[in-house]
């Protein structure tokens, strides 16, 4: 079964509106978990727009599953990842300003950058995924420098879902299919939801991992938090 990772910058982001600490972002993780979670994602950016880097050792204490702290890897954001240890670091390449994560790395023009980087999360025994587009030859780079895992960038392909779900998938099931044969792992996120993710699911060979937030806790206040957790893993069995 895949496993489902509950993005919970989202939640941070409303306690932030307010300020306080409504709703408590600590508890709403650890609820995550007891209603089927089977891990824990954050994203820390440097505005702490949501996530504030305060928060990353907190969750840390909680976490019984899987902690995933994925970022651009900027000095600050390295040293917080490595005095946390979380069991997976995803990289993003985003610049300060982007409103989410909208690409992946080019991993052939930051070779050099990525491997020293990496090099340095495994010398912690901090696995590490590459956030990708849907190439071979990003996929490859990413083998290449050394990373354990890629994330698909699934933007895309939440955008076509409805108009041609079979167009959409295409490139995926390529890239997931090159991925397995050079022994990389498959994480995969961005807009999967209740709509898209048993189609990307049931096409995807190998996929380990989907990181989902956004769209989950939009879920969550219609359906509850525990109902919408168990309807999103229910879409991956």
């Amino acid at each position: 079964m895949t496993k489902l990772s509950v993005n919970v910058n989202k939640i941070a982001w409303l306690r932030n509106a307010r300020g306080g600490n409504l709703p408590n972002l600590v508890k709403m993780s650890q609820d995550c978990e007891i209603f089927g979670a089977q891990g824990i994602t954050v994203h820390p950016r440097p505005d702490e727009r949501h996530i504030k880097y305060a928060d990353v050792p907190l969750i840390k204490e909680i976490v019984t599953t899987e902690y995933n702290i994925e970022g651009y890897p900027n000095p600050d954001f390295m040293k917080l990842v490595i005095e946390n240890q979380p069991d997976q670091c995803t990289l993003v390449p985003d610049p300060p300003n982007v409103l989410t994560s909208n690409t992946g790395w080019d991993t052939i023009k930051n070779e050099s950058l990525l491997k020293d980087i990496i090099s340095e999360l495994q010398s912690h025994n901090i696995r590490v995924s590459l956030f990708v587009n849907p190439e071979q030859k990003m996929i490859e780079g990413a083998k290449r420098v050394g990373a354990e895992r890629i994330e698909l960038y699934t933007g895309d392909y939440a955008n076509q879902f409805h108009s041609n779900k079979e167009q959409a998938i295409a490139p995926f099931i390529t890239s997931a299919n090159f991925a397995n044969n050079i022994e990389i792992g498959i994480n995969a996120g961005h807009d999967l939801n209740l709509d898209n993710l048993k189609y990307f699911k049931e096409n995807i060979n190998g996929l380990l991992e989907v990181s989902i937030g956004h769209a989950l806790i939009s879920d969550a206040l219609y359906f509850g938090l525990r109902n919408t957790i168990q309807m999103y893993l229910q879409q991956l069995v």
